[in-house]
Formats: C-alpha cells, sequence, structure tokens
C-alpha cells in the first residue's frame, strides 16, 4: 500500500495521540476507525483505507499507551472509559458534524460504548469482531481452545497452570489458536506481523492479560451490554465463522441493538478486512453509502 497519509499528534490529558488520516480529494465523508487489544496499534486495520477509493476520508489513530502515541508511567488511564475520553477528542479533533465509526475486536467494544452513548455524533457504525461481554467471550474461546489438538491443549494446560505464559513450548502451542482464530492467511499480512510485535504489554496485560484467551486483567469481568439499546444509528456487526469472538457473541449485538444487521464472513476468523478483503471492502461501502442516504432522507 502507498503511503499517501497524512500525521499528526493530538494532545490528550497532557499525553501525545498520533494520528494518521487519508483522504481524496473531495471527501464524501469521514471513517474513523479504532484498533483492538487492548494495547495494539492502528497498523492491522489499515486495509479501511481502501474506503478512500469510495469518496472516503479514513483517519487511525493510536490509543493511548499505544503504538506511536505516549505511554503514561503508570496504569491509572488504562481503562474502557479513558479510551472513550481519548476516542471522543480524536472525533472531535476532526471538525466534522458527524462520523461513521468503525471498530475492530477490543475497539469494536470501545466503538460500541461510544456509540450508546453518543449517537447523535454518528452517521454509522461498524463493529467488527467487537464485543459487549467478555465473561461470555471468555467461555467462547475456551471452547475453542478444546479444538484445539490434544498435544496443543496439553502444552497451554502445562505452562499455564504455572503462569509460564511466556515460555517458547507456551507461546508456540497458542500460536496454533491465532492461525485458527485470528488470521487465517499465511503468512501473516506485514501490518498485522508490525502491531503483534509492537503491541503495548503495560496496556495488553494491565486491561487483558497474557493473551487473547487469557483475559485475566482488569477488563475481565466487564459487560456493557446493558448499554447496547441506546444506539440509535445504522449499525453493521461483522463477524468470521472461525472468529476467536464468536459468531455467537455477534448474535448478543444483534438482538440489543435496534435495526442491526449482522454478517458472518465464511473464510474468516478475526481480521476479515484481510482475510476477505474485497468482499468485506464492497460489503462496507455499500453500508457506508446506505448511512449516507438515511441521513440525508432524515
Amino acid at each position: 500500500m502507498r503511503d499517501r497519509s497524512d500525521s499528526r499528534f493530538l494532545e490528550v490529558d497532557g499525553y501525545r495521540i498520533y494520528v494518521r488520516t487519508f483522504a481524496p480529494a473531495r471527501p464524501r465523508g469521514t471513517v474513523l476507525c479504532v484498533h483492538g487489544g487492548p494495547g495494539g496499534t492502528h497498523d492491522y486495520v489499515l486495509p479501511l483505507a481502501d474506503l478512500v477509493r469510495s469518496g472516503y476520508r479514513v483517519v487511525f489513530y493510536d490509543a493511548l499507551g499505544c503504538g506511536r502515541s505516549d505511554l503514561p508511567p503508570t496504569p491509572e488511564l488504562f481503562t474502557l472509559e479513558h479510551d472513550l475520553v481519548v476516542l471522543d477528542e480524536v472525533r472531535r479533533s476532526l471538525r466534522t458534524d458527524r462520523v461513521h465509526l468503525m471498530g475492530s475486536s477490543y475497539g469494536g467494544m470501545l466503538s460500541l460504548a461510544y456509540a450508546a452513548a453518543h449517537s447523535e455524533e454518528l452517521l454509522s457504525l461498524n463493529s467488527t469482531g467487537g464485543l459487549s461481554d467478555i465473561p461470555l467471550t471468555v467461555r467462547e474461546m475456551r471452547r475453542l481452545v478444546r479444538r484445539l489438538p490434544a498435544r496443543t491443549q496439553a502444552t497451554l494446560r502445562k505452562y499455564g497452570a504455572r503462569r509460564e505464559f511466556h515460555h517458547p513450548a507456551y507461546e508456540s502451542a497458542a500460536m496454533e489458536f491465532y492461525r485458527r482464530h485470528v488470521c487465517r492467511l499465511w503468512p501473516w499480512p506485514e501490518p498485522l506481523v508490525s502491531t503483534m510485535m509492537r503491541t503495548s504489554r503495560p496496556v495488553y496485560e494491565t486491561m487483558n492479560g497474557p493473551n487473547e484467551f487469557t483475559i485475566i486483567g482488569t477488563m475481565r469481568s466487564t459487560v456493557i451490554t446493558d448499554r447496547l439499546r441506546r444506539i440509535s444509528v445504522p449499525t453493521i456487526l461483522i463477524h468470521g465463522r472461525y472468529d476467536e469472538v464468536t459468531p455467537l457473541v455477534g448474535g448478543v449485538l444483534r438482538r440489543n441493538i435496534p435495526g442491526s444487521f449482522l454478517h458472518i464472513f465464511p473464510r474468516s476468523s478475526h481480521v476479515s478486512f484481510w482475510e476477505q478483503r474485497p468482499e468485506y471492502m464492497r460489503l462496507v461501502s455499500g453500508f457506508l453509502g446506505m448511512a449516507d442516504a438515511l441521513a440525508r432522507s432524515a
């Protein structure tokens, strides 16, 4: 992908937040993209810049403590609620009436919470691999772990019991889960590898835990399902058939967000915008056009 982006830093609570924008000459609207983790970087969601071809300005940022943004010296600000503050400040800095909001994984959860509180600031919502109930998501991930080869499960149990989550044998076994349920392409796209290698351990291990399916951090009991009925913008929920955040989790979102639409990509896991990129972009571009038309007719 040729880099035709503009980058800047935005100050939030005394910390610099990295913001990166791709835009056509005359944008028809703005898509604001929120990465996951928590602790990841915006790099792995860069395929969304494809939407420039549909006429949209596409904006990415690295959350506080992540990527090119500042890392606070202590973890007090590593919370969902403070991430909502940062998201709101990024949106305000775009100086546009309303935006289309897209969130991936934890970014999906963050975007769902934001839409529940600020639907009036949005034209639409896209949650890709998002969730509202971490305990439910963990139960589903454990079900997926039980489908791994017996030897892989034994390795995970052995080193997990010792809490040796970064032992090479444990990490190798965990990669079996990742290759099935995070990204089924091989080799992985370089931006996804970059995000995995540059994940902020202070943020990730504080909020999430040592890996995707061992969520023992501060967010382990977080449930925001009761907020979802406040979302009043067109909403698309996207999951992969093999997603670590399973379609069952997506079904909870669909049942609780009025008028929402759930789409399952049959050959994808957690990053369908990489695994089925052309199909993903056609779906999302059409959805954005529909949301724009509804806004004009309101």
